[in-house]
């Protein structure tokens, strides 16, 4: 018994070369694989291999600009390596395709909170606890802890 490859519409090719359509149109990861690479990107940043990290997140968004995953995890990056600029772009590109992601809350607000725009960073923390009400998410305990800083 062969199987066929699943065919796509000729044009599938041209219109990611184009740009109109997703890299993963022409590869096919499900989402589960989507979650699962950003996943290694997670914990390979978590591990301290940044670079590693850097390509799979950058690689994410090529795969599809539309999730959030490479745009949080460059985010994180450069959080981490001090270029709140650039930080900050990828955060809101991220909060732009899933606004309710505490962590990438928590990390917005600490990226406004070094640019001194305290009050702007104490609404996206307070947004990360409203979506994290039982205290589960690490990124939303984060920013629990730097709201009481902010109050001392």
């Amino acid at each position: 018994m062969s199987t066929q490859p699943t065919s796509l519409p000729s044009d599938t090719l041209q219109r990611v070369i184009d740009g109109t359509a997703p890299l993963n149109t022409f590869i096919g990861l499900g989402p589960d694989q989507v979650q699962a690479i950003a996943a290694i990107g997670y914990t390979s940043y978590e591990q301290g291999k940044i670079e590693e990290a850097e390509e799979i997140f950058q690689g994410l968004i090529a795969l599809d600009s539309s999730k959030y995953f490479g745009y949080a995890g460059l985010g994180a990056i450069e959080l981490s390596r001090g270029d709140v600029e650039a930080a900050h772009g990828y955060l809101s590109e991220a909060l732009a395709r899933h606004p309710d992601e505490p962590t990438v809350l928590s990390n917005l607000g600490e990226v406004l909170l070094r640019q001194g725009k305290a009050e702007e960073a104490a609404a996206a923390f307070q947004k990360a606890l409203t979506l994290d009400p039982d205290g589960r998410d690490p990124g939303a305990n984060r920013a629990r802890a730097i709201l009481q800083g902010m109050n001392v």
